[in-house]
């Protein structure tokens, strides 16, 4: 277990970081190269980087409501709440996986959201292809299933989830 956890605002510093670790992770992802990145990081409410010892660990980004994102999730959200705060992606450095970094980072964006006064969180999970341990994390966190959509053409199948705080 990590002795010291932070979590901070991202910086410059982070970009190569989060870029490397969004592609290594990509099959589960979207793709983001750095135009994107930023694109999405000026829209952003939180993005954030978990150091563990003073090593980056994670990264998480999140969005309000009203953005002009083009995520098939996003806009899904955005039909039916009309405030959120939208989990888009929380990825953990495979070394630093089950040091309860998850956990940490979404009882920041919890708490993040309501000290601004948001009432629900929201993120979806992966079905199809199946991804068990993050339903079961997501679960355990408070999110219950708020509806299910097929995404990118038909090759993902969705569960769309809430956190109603």
């Amino acid at each position: 277990m990590a002795n010291d956890i932070v979590i901070r605002n991202a910086e410059p510093k982070d970009y190569d970081f989060i870029l490397n670790l969004n592609d290594v992770n990509v099959e589960v992802l979207s793709p983001m190269p750095m135009e994107r990145m930023l694109w999405l990081k000026d829209m952003c409410e939180m993005f954030v980087v978990a150091e563990v010892d003073g090593t980056p660990a994670a990264f998480l980004m999140a969005l309000r409501e009203g953005k002009p994102y083009d995520s098939e999730n996003y806009v899904w959200f955005s039909k039916k709440y009309p405030e959120f705060l939208y989990i888009d992606r929380i990825v953990i450095d495979e070394p630093f996986r089950s040091a309860g970094l998850g956990r940490k980072l979404y009882d920041a964006v919890k708490e993040h959201a309501r000290s601004t006064g948001v009432g629900v969180v929201t993120c979806e999970v992966d079905t199809i292809p199946y991804n068990g341990p993050s339903l079961k994390f997501h679960e355990a966190m408070g999110f219950k299933e708020v509806g299910e959509q097929i995404i990118r053409g038909g090759a993902i199948k969705v569960s769309l989830k809430a956190c109603e705080l």
